[in-house]
């Protein structure tokens, strides 16, 4: 019997749906904060965390296995160089999704979906002439 396959189609071809998840995983690896709707942040989540988990372990194989997945060596190199060692001490659990309301169009529900731990840059003030 077939029961339930755990996977969320999406609406999509099996290619056009693996492309969409490899590109929004390098979006999500490159930037560490995106906004897209719900089920695709839970689907998402399903493909990044396994790769941080081959970043923590910098080994020619769990390179190759990563560019395999992902096909962006500068994406690769982030991964084995900057989030393999901060996230070296978690047991999984490396991304955060928050229910961000619903989209205006068409009311699909959006969230934001940015990993743990990520160094949030800090403003400096604007301080400048003020004309009165």
């Amino acid at each position: 019997m077939r029961h339930h396959s755990g996977l969320r189609k999406l609406n999509r071809s099996s290619s056009h749906r693996l492309a969409m998840l490899r590109n929004m995983t390098n979006s999500l690896l490159r930037n560490e904060v995106i906004k897209t709707t719900l089920p695709k942040a839970k689907e998402l989540r399903r493909v990044v965390e396994p790769m941080i988990t081959l970043g923590k372990k910098p080994s020619l194989a769990n390179r190759r296995l990563a560019f395999n997945r992902l096909r962006d060596r500068d994406i690769v190199g982030k991964l084995f160089a900057d989030l393999g060692p901060r996230y070296q001490t978690r047991n999984g659990g490396y991304l955060r999704i928050i229910k961000f309301g619903f989209r205006k169009g068409d009311n699909a529900p959006m969230a934001l979906v940015e990993l743990l731990d990520r160094p949030i840059p800090i403003v400096e003030p604007v301080t400048g002439k003020t004309d009165v």
